[in-house]
């Protein structure tokens, strides 16, 4: 079995792979399938085959909307499948098999039949140069349907979240943005907590404007909050469940900031971001107009990187959107 993550190399992916190993010698009814899985060619699973054999870690043939059904199939029957999508956009593939059979078939029974299954896209929005079919981010699309859906944005939160999820009776999507799989340079405590589904994380208080901050981009509004410290007092909220959305926390903030800008990876059409702002809106006591940093319309990441970079929402624009917010 490959090394468990230690103080010196625990990040975001080894987060996800301890969750796993945890979650997996805790219930032997959790299973893994996937394409790779075996030899952990994301990272995500490296040493689940050697530990848990070829029983409970599975390589399937090519086909996403095969196994998903074998998924939600093996979770009727009282397993709890986690499936693994390495690319983001494989979930158009399984979209139906998601939306209009997993999620649907416990309320269509009336509860008779759970369908406790992890969907894991472990690399999730753009990976610098990956182009169009391989840099999307989809999670509006499950929230919107009503699919319980993670994005976290700090490794503790992909631990603690991921083990959540493979616990719910319900189906989970975990979206891990790509650009955190990298990062190691965070301190392990030893000992993660499990975070519960629907709540908020304020990572940082203040009074003047509140930021939310989703997946990747937590670390971003905490870069934009730091250099803008002398001028502003920015909170920073960050979701890590987008559906079911954490409301009260997100108005507990406002109520106090009056203002309130959300950065966020999904296109501007009906992404995440304009939920947040057309909800703050109609509820909300603000005392400015909301602003979301986000994806332009209709995006599709090209494969020049240059063009990558400046389609994909980043500290310029977070920056710009709070002083125009402040004004």
């Amino acid at each position: 079995m490959s090394e468990l993550p230690s103080p010196e190399n625990f990040g975001y992916m080894h987060a996800m792979n301890l969750a796993l190993h945890a979650e997996m010698a805790a219930d032997e009814d959790v299973f893994l399938l996937g394409e790779d899985v075996g030899v952990g060619a994301s990272g995500v699973t490296s040493g689940l085959l050697p530990r848990f054999g070829p029983e409970r870690v599975l390589d399937t043939p090519l086909s996403e909307q095969a196994f998903t059904s074998f998924g939600t199939g093996a979770a009727m029957a009282g397993k709890k499948p986690v499936i693994e999508f390495q690319i983001s956009s494989l979930i158009y593939l399984v979209f139906e098999q998601i939306v209009n059979q997993a999620h649907k078939f416990s309320l269509m029974t009336g509860g008779q039949v759970r369908i406790p299954v992890t969907y894991l896209v472990s690399g999730s929005g753009s990976r610098f140069g990956w182009a169009g079919q391989h840099s999307d981010n989809p999670y509006s699309l499950l929230a919107h349907a009503g699919v319980k859906t993670v994005v976290p944005g700090l490794p503790a939160d992909a631990y603690g979240l991921l083990r959540s999820a493979i616990q719910d009776p319900d189906p989970v999507a975990v979206f891990a943005p790509s650009s955190l799989l990298g990062a190691t340079d965070v301190s392990y405590a030893g000992e993660e907590d499990i975070v519960p589904l629907g709540q908020a994380n304020v990572v940082r208080e203040g009074g003047d404007l509140t930021v939310v901050a989703v997946g990747q981009h937590v670390g971003t509004a905490i870069e934009v909050a730091e250099s803008l410290g002398d001028r502003a007092d920015i909170e920073i909220i960050d979701p890590r469940t987008v559906y079911p959305f954490d409301w009260e926390c997100l108005r507990k903030s406002v109520d106090k900031t009056g203002r309130l800008v959300v950065i966020d990876d999904s296109n501007r059409m009906c992404g995440l971001g304009a939920e947040i702002v057309a909800t703050a809106a109609e509820e909300f006591d603000l005392v400015a107009p909301p602003r979301r940093v986000c994806r332009p319309d209709g995006t599709v990441i090209p494969y020049a990187l240059a063009l990558d970079k400046a389609l994909v929402p980043g500290p310029e624009q977070l920056t710009a959107a709070i002083n125009a917010t402040l004004k």
